[in-house]
């Protein structure tokens, strides 16, 4: 007979152009059978420091999203987006207040995750590497520096279409993200969700001894997390390993 133990479900708002997350985050749960992954998207198309691109993380839309998800009783929400990084980490910690309030279910959100790893892994010192424009990027820095964070060195893209995020290759990430760990920070960062960043992780780490966070990784790190469930496999970086 088929078992009936509850599994783990985790509810996930997605930007509406990313296509790296939903697939990426079953490759990292790999064989596990107990933990289903549930997704709703909200428009959001383009990353930029103006209003325009602001009013796309409105929380209300994240709000009625998080009513989605619950719903299907998803045992916690992720807003799986790094916006938070740039616009401030008291954004989304209020963010989170809000969909709690309105769903009574546990939330996060990836920058939220970041700084709990940090916390917890003990990070003070990080390279930061994104697709982001350069703008974005100074932003975060200060956004991070305001949190306790030091970025020690940072490389970007310079893309604005959230769509092209996820198809940046491994080879256009390597070169970088061997010179951000040449700066000998306490971890390398691979921001944004929409980036195949765990897909090189474990082999950075192999090759410079630095730990590597990735956006999907943790934010689906810290959903577990909360969710009382086991951690995930070291293939995906060992800071996130159980």
């Amino acid at each position: 007979m088929p078992s009936t133990t509850r599994k783990t479900r985790i509810g996930m708002i997605v930007p509406s152009s990313n296509t790296c997350l939903e697939p990426q985050s079953y490759r990292i749960l790999g064989d596990r059978d107990d933990v289903t992954i549930h997704f709703t998207r909200i428009p959001v198309t383009r990353i930029a420091l103006d209003d325009s691109s602001d009013k796309q993380f409105d929380p209300a839309v994240m709000r009625e999203a998080a009513r989605l998800l619950a719903t299907a009783d998803v045992d916690v929400i992720a807003w799986n987006g790094t916006s938070g990084s740039w616009l401030g980490a008291d954004h989304d910690r209020e963010l989170v207040r809000e969909i709690s309030d309105a769903t009574g279910i546990a939330a996060t959100t990836s920058t939220l995750a970041y700084l709990e790893a940090f916390r917890q892994f003990g990070t003070e010192r990080i390279g930061l590497f994104t697709p982001y424009t350069e703008d974005v990027n100074l932003a975060v820095i200060a956004s991070y520096e305001r949190d306790g964070i030091k970025t020690v060195d940072h490389r970007c893209l310079g893309l604005s279409d959230n769509e092209s995020f996820g198809r940046v290759t491994d080879e256009e990430m390597r070169p970088g993200s061997l010179e951000l760990a040449a700066a000998a920070p306490d971890a390398l960062v691979y921001l944004c969700t929409n980036l195949y960043g765990a897909n090189i992780a474990a082999e950075v780490e192999a090759e410079t001894g630095v730990p590597v966070l990735d956006s999907v990784a943790v934010t689906l790190w810290h959903c577990l997390k909360l969710a009382g469930s086991p951690l995930l496999a070291p293939r995906w970086g060992r800071l996130l390993a159980d």
